[in-house]
């Protein structure tokens, strides 16, 4: 049975103390491979400001930084946020925030967004808080990319359904790139400089 609210920093919090990588990001080889597609969808493109939402542990921080003139990661949970300070101390480029709510880090100018493994977790409220958003500080010719597990889960949203959810709350953003693997779906928009017909297919 799927949850009716967005998973929450408690929750969060919990897992991160109970286990120093919960879901194996730095160990797991399906994790590197993953990450690794994330990169290449990229294209090699370098993002001026970009936004990595619920940077967890900051494994995937460490790939997107070379992409980014400054990147800022958030993360809900106190304990995951100082594993991935740690992570990238070395990186001058990455600035890390303690997000109390789902749009911190959304509050200016953003020319990348990236949603990994996060917009499952919200429910329509917030989704809709986040698409808003995203409306208002995604640059023109900016993008949004997201990355999402397909597998069963008691979130809120199934990745299918988040990915849906979260464009019809967005405006002016054409699909890029959809590829779907086995275990996950990568989704890369980009915000149009103009109107134009929107189409997705999950």
């Amino acid at each position: 049975m799927r949850r009716n609210q967005s998973v929450g920093a408690d929750d969060f919090e919990a897992l991160y103390r109970r286990s120093e990588d919960p879901w194996g990001f730095a160990t797991s080889a399906y994790e590197a491979e993953k990450y690794s597609d994330t990169i290449t969808a990229l294209g090699g493109e370098r993002a001026r400001t970009a936004l990595e939402m619920g940077c967890s542990i900051g494994v995937l921080t460490r790939g997107l930084a070379p992409l980014c003139d400054r990147l800022v990661a958030t993360e809900l949970s106190p304990t995951a946020l100082d594993r991935a300070r740690n992570r990238c101390a070395d990186l001058t480029n990455v600035r890390f925030l303690l997000a109390h709510g789902v749009t911190d880090g959304l509050d200016g100018p953003r020319d990348l967004i990236v949603l990994s493994e996060i917009v499952y977790y919200w429910a329509d409220h917030d989704a809709a808080r986040v698409g808003a958003a995203i409306d208002r500080w995604l640059q023109p010719g900016g993008r949004v990319l997201l990355v999402h597990w397909l597998g069963e889960t008691d979130y809120p949203k199934s990745a299918d359904d988040a990915v849906a959810a979260l464009y019809g709350w967005t405006r002016d953003l054409e699909v890029v790139r959809q590829a779907r693997r086995e275990a996950y779906r990568l989704d890369l928009w980009r915000r149009a400089d103009r109107d134009q017909a929107r189409r997705i297919s999950a």
